[in-house]
């Protein structure tokens, strides 16, 4: 999945179907007088449905087509025949896309599951034909119910990814170095800051042909909670990661002090985030003696398990491994 492909915000707009209009017909056949009434119903309008696929990781499919419309029910008949219903438009999504009212703001549904299916916008009932308002006192009705409209409107549609592990950390501390020498993802990679504009998505392979799935989310800065940086605007994605990794570059002048900003801004956006399980890394730990790892032992946050890895050298990769499946298991 490159950048350029991945979307992870539309607006689209939906119109479910009308339904169709109920039928004014009186039977006729040779040798029955006054057969009655016999007009049919009418179809059901197509539903607007929004539907789960797993196989998806991005909205991109939907940034060139915005506008969904289902068909009409069709026209009851004769013979007490109803209407066909209309065609329903089914709207696929990645997992994790949560359905916003583009006027109101307010959250309608999400859809978490490979599958699940919800009725956006139901598709307009149909009239009842004229067979239907038969009785002793009115024995030929001469009318029917016409079709109800169907529904329309504005809808945001945003996407949480779905990742066991959520990569935080501040711009170059190496997490798409990272994430390219521990999946099979091949992510921007350069020597300075913001080179990830767009979140990426990896497997990790582990033993007995196991695997999870890592997110590396773009560079948060401090103040990003307030709309600073890019972090701001994939903070979001980090609330779907059951574990989150910590990175912090080992040449950092203060790793504690870059490790509290970090858990801070994801308190400002989202307190529950510091419920999730957690873990620290120094990258590019090769670059250190096992002198000085000591001495940064001594000053790394509490409360917190801390390991030393190199993606380039690849040290520590397989202890990284190994502890992240642990937390996830």
């Amino acid at each position: 999945m490159t950048e350029g492909n991945f979307v992870d915000y539309i607006k689209i707009h939906a119109e479910s179907g009308k339904g169709g209009g109920g039928s004014v017909h009186l039977h006729r056949e040779k040798f029955i007088t006054k057969g009655g009434p016999d007009g049919g119903d009418g179809g059901r309008g197509g539903h607007i449905i929004v539907r789960g696929d797993k196989n998806m990781w991005t909205l991109f499919h939907l940034k060139f087509k915005k506008h969904f419309r289902a068909d009409h029910g069709g026209h009851g008949s004769a013979s007490r025949s109803s209407g066909a219903d209309g065609a329903d438009a089914v709207i696929p999504v990645p997992l994790g896309t949560i359905v916003r009212d583009a006027d109101t703001d307010e959250i309608l549904f999400e859809i978490t599951e490979d599958g699940e299916e919800v009725i956006l916008l139901p598709g307009g009932k149909g009239g009842l034909g004229n067979w239907n308002f038969k009785s002793s006192t009115n024995q030929t009705p001469r009318y029917a119910q016409p079709g109800i409209e169907g529904q329309e409107g504005w809808y945001r549609l945003e996407l949480k990814l779905l990742a066991d592990v959520g990569l935080v950390g501040f711009p170059n501390a190496g997490k798409s170095t990272l994430l390219s020498v521990i999946t099979s993802a091949k992510p921007k990679i350069a020597d300075y800051a913001f080179t990830t504009l767009k979140p990426n998505l990896g497997i990790v392979e582990y033993r007995d042909y196991q695997s999870f799935v890592m997110a590396d989310i773009p560079g948060i800065i401090e103040g990003a909670a307030e709309g600073k940086g890019l972090g701001h605007r994939f903070l979001r994605h980090i609330e779907r990661n059951s574990t989150l990794l910590f990175l912090v570059p080992a040449d950092s002048d203060d790793i504690k002090k870059e490790y509290e900003i970090l858990l801070n801004e994801l308190k400002k956006h989202n307190p529950e985030l510091l419920d999730k399980d957690k873990l620290l890394a120094i990258s590019k730990s090769d670059m250190l003696d096992d002198e000085l790892k000591e001495e940064i032992k001594q000053d790394l946050p509490e409360g917190i398990e801390a390991l030393f890895i190199s993606s380039v050298a690849q040290q520590g990769i397989t202890e990284l491994k190994d502890k992240l499946w642990k937390m996830l298991n």
